[in-house]
């Protein structure tokens, strides 16, 4: 892996990401690659400048990016602190499309990123699948597996 030269780590702001950036550091930290952090914000509701009663699940998505997103920083901020170079990377849009973009635009080797199967819901929150994006990717993928959670009968 020595041509691994860029690494992106793409925070889509949820959990599984803070995973895959734990990941990224230390791939980074081993090959002695340059990391970047692109959390891409996806709003899939739509609704800012409608008079309308937004329902709860939009306050509720929006705690949930707020969380993940402090999550995120305090993770880079105590790898900053250790004397990591880390180039933070936050776009707001279609997450394939700004991936795609991003990795072209700054030469990335290598992407990291949470690998988990999306149903029609996540692929309407997230604009998008892993699928469609490993077909179009400029580059190689590592995707980090999310173990399966039980399910309460």
């Amino acid at each position: 892996m020595e041509d691994v030269k860029r690494i992106l780590v793409v925070s889509r702001m949820e959990k599984d990401s803070l995973k895959a950036l734990h990941y990224g550091i230390a791939m980074a930290r081993n090959l002695g690659a340059e990391l970047f952090v692109m959390h891409a914000v996806f709003n899939p509701f739509g609704l800012e400048g409608w008079s309308l009663p937004v329902p709860n699940v939009a306050e509720e998505y929006k705690k949930l990016l707020e969380n993940t997103k402090q999550q995120l920083h305090d993770m880079i901020a105590s790898e900053k602190k250790n004397g990591m170079k880390i180039n933070e990377i936050v776009v707001n849009g279609e997450p394939t499309k700004e991936i795609l973009k991003t990795a072209r635009e700054n030469n990335i080797d290598l992407i990291v990123l949470a690998g988990h199967s999306e149903g029609r819901l996540e692929h309407m929150l997230f604009g998008g699948s892993t699928e469609d994006l490993v077909r179009k990717l400029p580059c190689s993928i590592f995707l980090v597996k999310k173990e399966p959670e039980p399910v309460a009968f």
